[in-house]
C-alpha cells in the first residue's frame, strides 16, 4: 500500500492528541472491532476547526455511518444550531442512534434514514457546511446535489481523496481498481470545479476542502 505518511511521522502526530472523551474512544474502538470505516481522527480534528472558525447555523452530512463525525461537529456548533445526517443502512444508523443518545448533544442532530440520492433533491433549504463521505461510485452525483445545496460562501469537505494512497499510485490492486477509478475522476472533478475554490489536503485519508463561491 502507499503510504500518504511514514510511521515514524504518523507516531510523532499521534503524540500531540488531546485528550477524547469516552464515548468518542468508544466508537473508534467498535469501528476497528467491527471493520466499520469512520473519519480519520486527525482529519476529524481539522473539521472541528473549520466548524469552530466557520460557525455553521445549518450543516450537512452525507453518510452516517455510526455517527463519529456526527457528534464531533455537533459538540462544535452553537447550541442553536443543527446537523442533518444521511445514512441508508439501517443497521449503521440503530448503532448511531444509541450514540448520539449518549452523546449530550442530541438536540443538535438529526438522523435521516435512506439514500442520499433520493432524499437530497427533497432539501430545500441551504447549508453553511457539508461534509460528504458516502460510496465512492455516488461521489459525482452526491457533489451535484451537494453544490445546489450549499449556500455562497459555504464550505464543503470530501473525505478519502488519496483513497489509501491509490489515487496517486500507479500499482493499485484488482479489488480497488473500480474506486480508484471513480476517485480520480472525481478529483479532476472537485478541483475543476469553477463556482469553487478548493483543494486536496493530505490528512488522513485525504480531504477535499472548497468554498463556494
Amino acid at each position: 500500500m502507499t503510504q500518504i505518511f511514514f510511521p515514524v511521522q504518523r507516531k510523532y502526530l499521534d503524540s500531540f492528541r488531546k485528550k477524547e472523551d469516552e464515548l468518542i474512544i468508544e466508537m473508534e474502538l467498535y469501528a476497528i472491532e467491527h471493520k466499520v470505516p469512520i473519519l480519520n481522527w486527525h482529519a476529524a480534528e481539522l473539521i472541528e476547526k473549520l466548524i469552530l472558525i466557520n460557525k455553521p447555523e445549518r450543516v450537512l452530512e452525507i453518510g452516517t455511518a455510526i455517527a463519529y463525525t456526527t457528534i464531533r461537529i455537533a459538540k462544535c456548533l452553537h447550541k442553536d444550531s443543527v446537523i442533518h445526517s444521511i445514512e441508508k443502512s439501517e443497521d449503521n444508523l440503530k448503532i448511531a442512534l444509541l450514540n448520539v443518545e449518549k452523546s449530550g448533544v442530541s438536540k443538535k442532530i438529526k438522523l435521516i434514514q435512506g439514500d442520499a440520492l433520493s432524499i437530497m433533491p427533497q432539501l430545500n433549504k441551504k447549508y453553511d457546511f457539508i461534509f460528504l463521505d458516502a460510496d465512492k461510485e455516488d461521489y459525482k452525483r452526491l457533489f451535484d446535489y451537494s453544490m445546489i445545496l450549499l449556500r455562497k460562501g459555504g464550505v464543503i469537505v470530501v473525505d478519502n481523496l488519496l483513497w489509501h494512497g491509490y489515487a496517486a499510485s500507479n500499482r493499485v490492486p484488482a479489488k480497488y481498481n473500480k474506486s480508484t477509478k471513480h476517485i480520480k475522476d472525481f478529483n479532476k472533478l472537485f478541483i475543476l470545479q469553477q463556482n469553487l475554490d478548493s483543494m486536496i489536503i493530505p490528512i488522513g485519508d485525504g480531504l477535499g476542502l472548497g468554498i463556494k463561491k
